[in-house]
């Protein structure tokens, strides 16, 4: 595989730690600011809502821009944003530059994956964006969790100086081994219509709804079922990025092989699972053996390799959906993932009021209905 797809991957690394960087940081953080746990968990909601919203409007805007300019552009404002927050007192301002970054993300998710299909040869297409993607899967692996322990020894705020330096980071390795890379502009629902793509994008917002309802409030989860705080639980966020890493090899061979049908609805059954043993867990009494470690290990394992195995699947077919306007399908497709990821962080902080089980039980629920949807309207053999 071309080397440069993996400097690629560098960018959507950056961003997806910079997503969820503090969310292992949720309790201190709303104790230092004044604001409940829910209200805090809304910084991840509001960043999602705006990437969901800003992302096609973007992609069609800056569709004659060459890819590797976009993500220096977005690279360098995602870093000078994320210092801001850690520099900022205030929740309402820390929520305004959240929403900033949103639509910045927005910005480099597409550009980073359609510059990978552009440098991979046909029939490596699946692979190439499931290494791109896997860019999210090391930040589970090593960004996110490295953020819960330097926000630990450090400060809740030193997580964001840690985006700061993630971003950096991508900015200066895509700008010395990333060629320019120019993509056919899209014109306003050029190849969408008609296309069969709307059920894709339903399939990755009921995805992401049903991983965030429960990954958004992971902190507090953790400490119900085995008492893990604090940096504590970076290690299980690190079986998130394993998890991934499973997820989307899966996928990346079944996209490959024009195949993922099953597999996906397999997959939404995974996510099902996952939530069904973190209920298991919260619904334990007595204090916390060896046997539990193990139980909500293997949840966070199987939710994270179910979600990331759907992925590459969905982007792929919509690749060949609509191969003329693939930077505007892909941008669709990360808000529809924004607004899974928003839909998930809203509802999970709602029902954290009423009890983590609320939490956990409406997320294997969202997973199920997403199974069935699949399974009609994608999973079935004549359905192409």
């Amino acid at each position: 595989m071309n080397f440069r797809i993996f400097v690629l991957a560098l960018s959507t690394f950056a961003f997806g730690s910079g997503a969820l960087i503090f969310v292992g940081l949720l309790e201190p953080m709303a104790a230092d600011l004044g604001v409940s746990v829910g209200a805090a968990g809304q910084l991840q909601t509001v960043y999602v809502l705006t990437s969901a919203f800003a992302g096609p409007p973007l992609a069609f805007l800056i569709g004659r821009f060459e890819r590797k300019q976009v993500l220096l552009i977005a690279l360098g404002v995602s870093a000078a944003l994320n210092l801001a927050c850690y520099l900022t007192p205030g929740f309402s301002t820390i929520l305004i530059l959240r929403a900033l970054l949103g639509a910045i993300a927005a910005m480099a998710g597409p550009a980073a994956s359609a510059a990978a299909s552009a440098l991979a040869p046909p029939e490596r297409r699946g692979t190439a964006l499931a290494i791109v993607m896997g860019g999210m899967t090391v930040a589970f692996l090593m960004g996110i969790p490295l953020g819960s322990v330097v926000g630990s020894a450090f400060g809740w705020r030193s997580a964001f100086l840690l985006s700061t330096g993630l971003s950096a980071v991508a900015l200066i390795a895509i700008a010395l081994f990333v060629p320019r890379v120019t993509p056919p502009a899209p014109g306003p629902g050029q190849g969408l219509k008609g296309a069969g793509v709307l059920p894709l994008f339903a399939a990755t917002f009921l995805a992401f709804g049903a991983n965030m309802t429960i990954t958004t409030y992971i902190a507090p989860i953790l400490r119900l079922q085995i008492g893990v705080t604090g940096a504590g639980v970076a290690a299980f966020q690190m079986l998130v990025g394993v998890g991934s890493f499973l997820g989307l090899a899966l996928g990346g061979r079944a996209a490959d092989r024009g195949a993922g049908g099953l597999s996906v609805t397999v997959g939404f059954l995974g996510l099902a699972v996952a939530a069904g043993l973190h209920s298991l867990e919260l619904a334990r009494q007595g204090p916390a053996g060896w046997d539990a470690y193990a139980l909500v290990a293997l949840a966070v394992l199987a939710g994270s390799t179910a979600l990331f195995s759907v992925m590459p699947v969905i982007q792929s077919r919509l690749i060949q959906r609509a191969p003329a306007s693939a930077p505007l399908a892909l941008a669709f497709n990360g808000s529809s993932a924004s607004l899974g990821q928003a839909f998930g962080g809203a509802l999970g902080g709602v029902l954290l009021a009423q009890g983590a089980l609320s939490v956990t039980f409406a997320g294997g629920a969202i997973a199920l209905a997403a199974a069935g949807f699949w399974w009609v309207t994608n999973g079935r053999p004549s359905v192409r």
